[in-house]
């Protein structure tokens, strides 16, 4: 099974890009993780949010392939302690057979479309964190995952 983190747009504050790219070279070491990025609009300013919100997601979903799983980072999503989340990674180690995905949206949301293509929402917080910072604390939290499915040091009760 391969992981990717789908986002849309470029990292594009220098701290961030270091640390995301530590934990998921990090993360490298237990499964196949990658994260994809989707080209910001161009020519936004005369796009309405929702204009731009379908726009997005007509490239978010050209990027989903047949037997993919997706999972959206959305606000109304399940919320899990991060043992939790290694469990339920665990299970999608185990039953998915080629691609889980997992994608954060523009800064408006995910379209209709995407949602209904989607399997599963999934939050990381009910606060409200910047695209920037969500993909930190996500692939954080992966890593975190992992370590904790293979009895490594990193997590404490």
């Amino acid at each position: 099974m391969k992981t990717i983190l789908l986002v849309v747009g470029r990292t594009v504050e220098q701290h961030y890009i270091t640390a995301i790219n530590d934990y998921m070279e990090r993360t490298k070491h237990f499964i196949s993780f990658e994260m994809e990025v989707i080209p910001e609009l161009k020519n936004t300013k005369n796009l309405t949010a929702d204009q731009q919100k379908e726009k997005e997601g007509e490239l978010i979903c050209k990027a989903f392939q047949p037997g993919d799983v997706i999972v959206l980072l959305d606000e109304f999503g399940k919320e899990f302690r991060s043992v939790d989340f290694a469990t339920w990674m665990e299970r999608k180690l185990a039953n998915v057979n080629k691609r889980l995905i997992f994608v954060i949206g523009g800064p408006y949301g995910f379209s209709q479309k995407v949602y209904q293509a989607a399997h599963e929402k999934m939050s990381l917080s009910k606060m409200t964190f910047s695209h920037q910072m969500i993909r930190l604390i996500f692939v954080e939290q992966l890593y975190r995952a992992m370590t904790i499915l293979n009895g490594g040091p990193y997590h404490h009760e």
